[in-house]
């Protein structure tokens, strides 16, 4: 193995470099993650919580959507609450998307708080599918 006989002085380099390229990759592999990186990069300060407070049918949203997920018994139920959560994943990615293409870096920072919402529930929904 020709890294296992490289100077400890390189082989500390290599695993600082490696280290790194893993943690850009897991950044850049998500949408959410990937946008607020962008924002970072541009000196925007993420959305907080409250940002999507004004947002009353957003919110009716989520509420509706975390009540599902609570309701949900079976398989089936879980199974149409993932893909309303995915679909509406991929449409905010499409729209963060149009946002940073377009330079509008203030409607990017909403969408991404809105991003946030709906990876949250699909925590909730992976911890209900995975029984404890």
């Amino acid at each position: 193995d020709r890294f296992g006989k490289r100077p400890p002085k390189e082989q500390y380099y290599s695993e600082q470099h490696s280290s790194l390229i893993n943690k850009a990759y897991q950044t850049l592999l998500n949408p959410l993650s990937r946008g607020l990186y962008l924002l970072e990069l541009s000196g925007v300060e993420p959305a907080k919580e409250t940002d999507c407070d004004g947002d009353s049918a957003f919110l009716m949203e989520i509420m509706e959507i975390n009540e599902k997920l609570a309701e949900s018994k079976n398989k089936d139920n879980l199974e149409e609450v993932e893909t309303s959560i995915k679909v509406k994943q991929e449409e905010l990615t499409r729209e963060v998307t149009a946002a940073f293409e377009r330079d509008d870096l203030q409607e990017a920072k909403k969408l991404l708080g809105k991003m946030k919402y709906f990876a949250n529930l699909e925590d909730k929904l992976k911890a209900k599918k995975i029984p404890s």
